[in-house]
């Protein structure tokens, strides 16, 4: 799909949930009735009118999770953590497999970021214990400076729907369309740490919830959207103007490098994918390369795509086809390979012929945290803005 994407910041402006009608207390302000701690072994206390979770050395991950579960939802809470190398987060919408950790449990599900460090990626998406990345503030740089060190900061989220959107200090950070998880428990990290972080807090205090009458405080229009359902756009994509270049059913609005017409062997329109079929090596002769009917220059352009061992692939633009090639098509290409298998990834320079990469130009950033498996799906991004400046993204990761 493609689209065209920005990012907007608002002032901040905390508002007191409660005496408004509909809003629900998760901490009473005294016990910790509702919750129960699962995974690892960091403790929660109450001081003065704070949840607080103490770091500990020796531990993985541990959640104070609310013995309730949620669908939809708006949540809001104040939270603050000490110093700028730890980390914490919300769960939304999450679950636990009770087997791991030695009985303790392992917590997995849509995690609110909370990131104090130069990083800054405070009400980013993870996907704990399961996909990881989802939403990381690459998508929204001007969200990074919304966080304050050191002081309560004002968290907003609206899980709604499909939906989940995040606010921090009134500022709108991550926007993320998901069909995985339509209810679960509500949940409070303290992150596995090293020793010498060890007793570090992290503070939580005014955490309401409202669960009917629900009004989302709407989004700027010009926030890129993360959409994780197949072939699928949301009203908010439609309203700026975003499109499918794939319907998920047919190859209307694609044809051959070669010809006018779609190739008649080499791919597959099946399940809501268009597969390149294993070719031994002959990619440009088993179907060849295919382009889009339409043509591009400034554009946001946002795709799914899956490997399997040792494939590899990639999705070009700026091809005119002018040069007639009787091979592959010749124009900028976001490579798309299996580092790992494929011996492509060795050749070339400097790395530039990996997984990410401007193709035998420029070399990927090798971020681990942007990397999943082969066989599962990646989020791929290209956007080429009016000043001629390109940028590749990978699962969010620039």
């Amino acid at each position: 799909m493609a689209a065209m994407v920005g990012n907007a910041v608002m002032s901040y402006a905390q508002t007191d949930k409660s005496n408004e009608k509909g809003w629900t207390n998760l901490f009473d302000g005294k016990t910790l009735n509702g919750w129960k701690s699962v995974g690892g072994k960091a403790p929660y206390s109450i001081e003065g009118d704070a949840i607080v979770g103490r770091m500990t050395k020796g531990t993985p991950n541990s959640f104070l999770i609310t013995e309730k579960e949620y669908g939809d939802f708006i949540l809001e809470l104040d939270v603050k953590l000490e110093g700028n190398e730890t980390n914490s987060g919300i769960q939304t919408r999450s679950h636990l497999d009770p087997k791991a950790n030695d009985g303790r449990g392992r917590v997995y599900g849509r995690q609110v970021e909370i990131d104090p460090s130069a990083r800054a990626w405070t009400g980013g998406i993870y996907d704990e214990a399961r996909r990881g990345w989802i939403y990381p503030l690459d998508l929204n740089e001007n969200a990074k400076k919304a966080y304050k060190v050191e002081e309560f900061n004002h968290i907003r989220i609206e899980a709604i729907g499909d939906e989940l959107r995040t606010w921090i200090n009134d500022i709108p950070v991550a926007y993320v369309v998901d069909t995985i998880d339509r209810s679960g428990f509500i949940g409070l990290q303290v992150h596995g740490i090293p020793p010498k972080l060890d007793g570090k807090k992290v503070y939580f205090k005014n955490i309401k919830i409202k669960t009917t009458d629900l009004k989302s405080k709407g989004f700027p229009k010009d926030l890129y959207i993360v959409n994780l359902k197949p072939n699928d756009l949301a009203d908010a994509e439609k309203k700026k103007g975003v499109k499918l270049l794939f319907d998920g059913k047919t190859n209307k609005g694609w044809r051959s490098i070669h010809g006018d017409k779609f190739p008649e062997r080499g791919w597959e329109v099946k399940d809501g994918q268009m597969t390149v079929l294993k070719s031994d090596g002959g990619e440009s002769t088993n179907g060849g390369d295919i382009v889009t009917k339409d043509k591009y220059a400034v554009f946001d352009l946002s795709f799914e795509f899956k490997l399997s061992p040792g494939a590899n692939s990639g999705v070009k633009y700026f091809v005119t086809l002018k040069e007639k090639s009787k091979g592959s098509a010749i124009g900028l290409e976001y490579q798309v390979l299996d580092d790992a298998l494929h011996p492509d990834a060795k050749l070339g320079r400097d790395g530039n012929r990996t997984l990410a990469s401007l193709y035998d130009l420029i070399t990927s950033n090798r971020d681990d945290r942007a990397r999943r498996p082969i066989g599962e799906w990646n989020r791929g991004r290209v956007v080429v803005t009016a000043d001629n400046k390109v940028e590749h993204y990978l699962n969010g990761i620039k």
